[in-house]
């Protein structure tokens, strides 16, 4: 290994604001289940379609009408 490196070209990783960032959330066994099921149907991983469900509905800005009584 080198003692020093020359980063004085290098450039600033142009996906870095699209890397994904891992979080826990719980989820209900239904919502798993149909994301599931509609995942084999399209082919891909469900965690992926859960993923662009919920960027389609923040680029879409869509918000969920929820009344507590």
């Amino acid at each position: 290994m080198r003692q020093e490196y020359d980063f004085s070209n290098a450039k600033k990783n142009p996906y870095a604001s699209q890397l994904k960032k891992q979080v826990t959330i719980r989820l209900d066994e239904e919502a798993i289940n149909y994301f599931k099921s509609v995942s084999v149907e399209v082919g891909i991983p469900y965690q992926s379609l859960i993923n662009l469900y919920l960027r389609d509905c923040a680029t879409s800005h869509r918000k969920l009408n929820l009344n507590w009584k």
